[in-house]
C-alpha cells in the first residue's frame, strides 16, 4: 500500500469520510473562503479556489454552501477571518507529521494540536523540523479496474512527473503547477479519479507496528477530528495485517 495513501485508505476501511461528511463539509468551506480571499472570487484565475471547489463538488457539496463561502471570502457577506499555517512534529517511534490548520484563534489551535501530540506519545516541534521530509505534489490517483496505459499515457503526455502502479490504485503524481492541467487532460481521456488533490508526499516512510502503530492512528483520528486542523501528512507505515487486528 503506497505511504501516502496509507491514511486515506485506513479511513475510507473505518467509514470516517460518512460519519465525519459534517465535518469534511466545514474544512471544505474553510479552504473556499480563505481561497477566494487571497487570491478573488473567479476559479478559472484562482487555481487554488478551483481546487478546492472541484474538491467540494466531489464531495457532494450544496451548491449554495459553495457560493455562500466565495462570497464570504471577497467580502459580499460577513464571515469569520481565518489565520492559516503549519505545525510540525514527530509521532511515536519518530515519525514526521504536518498539519495545516485554519483558525480563528490560534492560541486555542495550539494548545488543541499541542496536547493530541503528546497525548500520543508525540511532540511538536519547530517550523522546518520536518516538512524537508515531504515533497508538495499533485496526486491523482485512480482504481486499478482502469486501464494503465491509457492513464499513462494521457498522464504523461499532459506534463505529469510520474504515474506509478502501486498495487491497490494508479497513482499520478505532478508538479502542483500542473496539477489543474493534468487532471483535464485525464478527464477530456474519459478517466474518471478516484482523489484528486495537492498533497504532502513523504520521501522516506517510517515502519510501526504494535502499541506504536495503534498510538500512530489515533493521534491521526484526534488531529482530523480538531475543527481547525485542514490537513495531516505523516511518513508511517503499517502493514495491513496491523490494520486489520486493530480495526477488529
Amino acid at each position: 500500500m503506497a505511504g501516502h495513501s496509507k491514511w486515506a485508505n485506513i479511513k475510507h476501511r473505518k467509514g470516517a469520510q460518512d460519519a465525519k461528511r459534517g465535518k469534511v463539509f466545514t474544512k471544505l468551506i474553510k479552504e473556499i473562503t480563505v481561497a477566494a480571499k487571497i487570491g478573488g472570487g473567479d476559479p478559472e484565475g484562482n487555481p487554488r479556489l478551483r481546487t478546492a471547489i472541484d474538491k467540494a463538488k466531489g464531495e457532494n457539496m450544496p451548491k449554495d454552501s459553495i457560493e455562500r463561502a466565495v462570497k464570504k471570502g471577497v467580502g459580499d457577506l460577513d464571515g469569520v477571518n481565518y489565520e492559516e499555517g503549519t505545525f510540525e512534529g514527530y509521532g511515536p517511534g519518530g515519525v514526521a507529521v504536518i498539519v495545516e490548520f485554519m483558525t480563528d484563534n490560534r492560541t486555542r489551535t495550539v494548545a488543541d494540536v499541542r496536547h493530541i501530540f503528546t497525548k500520543h506519545n508525540g511532540n511538536l516541534g519547530v517550523n522546518g523540523s520536518v516538512s524537508f521530509l515531504f515533497d508538495r505534489k499533485g496526486l491523482i490517483s485512480f482504481t486499478t479496474d482502469k486501464d494503465f496505459d491509457t492513464i499513462f499515457e494521457a498522464a504523461l503526455e499532459a506534463g505529469a512527473e510520474d504515474v506509478k502502479d502501486e498495487g491497490d490504485a494508479y497513482e499520478v503524481i505532478t508538479d502542483p503547477v500542473n496539477f489543474i492541467e493534468v487532471r483535464e487532460a485525464l478527464a477530456a481521456a474519459g478517466l474518471q479519479w478516484d482523489n484528486a488533490e495537492i498533497t504532502m508526499i513523504p520521501q522516506t516512510m517510517v515502519a510501526l507496528e504494535g502499541k506504536q502503530a495503534e498510538q500512530m492512528l489515533k493521534m491521526m483520528d484526534k488531529l482530523e477530528d480538531n475543527d481547525d486542523v485542514q490537513n495531516v501528512y505523516a511518513n508511517f507505515d503499517i502493514s495491513d495485517d496491523d490494520i486489520e487486528k486493530m480495526m477488529g
